[in-house]
C-alpha cells in the first residue's frame, strides 16, 4: 500500500498526471469517490469531447497571475495531445474556432487515458471515500495508502450532479494553501423582470458580439426563459462581475444598414428591415424596444442613428448566473502564488501538488480547459517521476 504518489481525482488532469508519472516508472495510486473515471470528459462536447483547441495560448486563460499557465502550456502543447490521440487511432475533426472533437465518442478519450495508465502500471481505485488525509514524517496517508507525494486533482464544484465538490479547497485549507474565491464560469446569465420582453424570445439564437468592459467575443447568443446563454454569453460570463452590464452587438454596421434601407425600401417598417438580418421574433422585439413605428423612409437620420446605437450596443444588467449547477467550469481555486508554475508543487508543502480545475486557471470555451488539464497533469506527472 505504499506508492510514489497518490492522486486524488480520476478526471482528465488526474489521469493525465498518473499516466505520465506511471510511464516514467513511478508507482501511482489514483483514488476517486465516483464509480466511473472521466465523467466530465464523457459528457463534454455533446458526447464527443472537445479535447483541445488549435488556438491554445496563455492569453486564453483567466487567473490572478496571467503568466502562471505559460510554463505548463508550452511544455505540453495541444499538438502533443493531438499526437497522443492519433497514436491511439482516435479519429477527430476540427469545428469552428479551432475546436477539436472526436469523430465517434468522448469515451475514446477516457479509454485512451486508462490505457496509458495501465501501460504505466497505475493502480486505480474508484468508488472510494477519500476521508481524512494524514501527513507526517514526509508522507501522506489517504484511504489506507501512503506516499511521499500527493496530487489534488479533484476539480471544482461546477456540475455537482456529476459528483463535483469543493473538496480541493478543503485540502488546500488543511495544508495552508490560499484559495481564490471560486465562482461559476462559462455559465448562462440571468436577467431581471425589467427584461421580461426578452424572456419571450426563449429559444431564439443569433450571432452577436458580447462585451464586458474591453473584453469581447464574437459567437452566438441564445435567449432563454431565465436570461442569456449560448457560446458568446458563456465566454463573457467568465469576465463578468455582479453589477456590470453586458453589451450585445446584434446588428453590426447598423447605421449604414438602416440608412440603406431608408433609401431602398422607404415604405418598409423597422420590424421588416430588421427581419432581413435577424430572426423574426428578435426583430419584432427590438423594433418594439426601439419604438419607431413609422415607415423607415419618414424617419429622420438622427432617429435612425439612435436606433443603430441600440442595435450595436444592446445592454443588459444581469441579476446573476445560473450557478455551479449549469457552469461548465469553475473560476478561482487554489492560488497560483502558492504553486510552482513548472511542477505544480506547493512551495510550502514539499510533495503536494494541485492541477487542473482545482487551480486558479480557467480557460475559454472550446477545449481550453481540457488542454489545461492535460498540460498541468503532465507537469506534475514529470515532477513526481523525477522525485521517486
Amino acid at each position: 500500500m505504499e506508492y510514489d504518489a497518490i492522486i486524488l481525482g480520476a478526471g482528465g488532469a488526474g489521469l493525465m498526471a498518473a499516466a505520465t508519472a506511471g510511464r516514467a516508472g513511478a508507482r501511482i495510486l489514483v483514488l476517486d469517490h465516483a464509480e466511473t473515471p472521466g465523467k466530465k470528459i464523457l459528457i463534454s462536447g455533446g458526447g464527443r469531447c472537445n479535447f483541445t483547441n488549435m488556438g491554445i495560448a496563455p492569453g486564453c486563460f483567466l487567473s490572478q497571475n496571467p503568466h502562471f499557465a505559460k510554463s505548463a502550456l508550452s511544455r505540453y502543447t495541444q499538438w502533443d495531445f493531438l499526437d497522443l490521440v492519433e497514436r491511439h487511432g482516435i479519429a477527430w475533426h476540427e469545428k469552428t474556432l479551432g475546436q477539436l472533437f472526436c469523430d465517434r465518442s468522448a469515451r475514446e478519450i477516457v479509454t485512451m487515458l486508462l490505457d496509458e495508465c495501465r501501460a504505466g502500471g497505475v493502480t486505480l481505485r474508484l468508488a472510494t471515500t477519500i476521508g481524512e488525509i494524514g501527513h507526517a514524517h514526509g508522507r501522506f496517508r489517504v484511504a489506507g495508502a501512503s506516499a511521499p507525494q500527493l496530487v489534488i486533482a479533484t476539480g471544482g464544484p461546477s456540475i455537482p450532479k456529476m459528483g463535483a465538490t469543493g473538496r480541493a479547497y478543503e485540502i488546500a485549507d488543511q495544508f495552508g494553501l490560499p484559495v481564490v474565491p471560486p465562482r461559476p464560469a462559462l455559465v448562462p446569465l440571468t436577467l431581471g423582470r425589467d427584461e421580461a420582453m426578452f424572456r419571450e424570445l426563449s429559444g431564439v439564437a443569433c450571432p452577436v458580439t458580447a462585451r464586458v468592459g474591453r473584453i469581447a467575443f464574437d459567437e452566438a447568443a441564445l435567449f432563454t426563459h431565465k436570461g442569456l446563454s449560448g457560446p458568446a454569453i458563456l465566454q463573457i460570463s467568465s469576465y463578468w462581475s455582479p453589477g456590470e452590464t453586458v453589451a450585445l452587438t446584434v446588428l453590426p454596421e447598423a447605421a449604414d444598414r438602416l440608412r440603406d434601407a431608408k433609401r431602398q425600401t422607404p415604405r418598409a417598417h423597422l420590424k421588416a428591415v430588421l427581419a432581413e438580418h435577424l430572426p423574426k421574433r428578435l426583430a419584432e422585439a427590438l423594433a418594439t424596444r426601439i419604438g419607431l413605428t413609422a415607415p423607415i423612409g419618414t424617419i429622420a437620420d438622427a432617429a435612425l442613428d439612435a436606433a443603430a446605437e441600440t442595435l450595436e450596443r444592446l445592454t443588459f444588467r444581469p441579476t446573476g448566473t445560473e450557478g455551479f449547477a449549469k457552469a461548465e467550469v469553475t473560476a478561482g481555486g487554489i492560488d497560483t502564488a502558492a504553486l510552482s508554475s513548472k511542477t505544480m508543487e506547493a512551495k510550502a508543502v514539499p510533495g503536494l501538488y494541485a492541477i487542473g480545475e482545482a487551480v486558479d486557471v480557467t480557460g475559454w470555451l472550446g477545449g481550453y480547459n481540457f488542454q489545461w488539464a492535460w498540460s498541468s497533469g503532465v507537469a506534475a506527472g514529470l515532477a513526481i517521476a523525477a522525485r521517486r
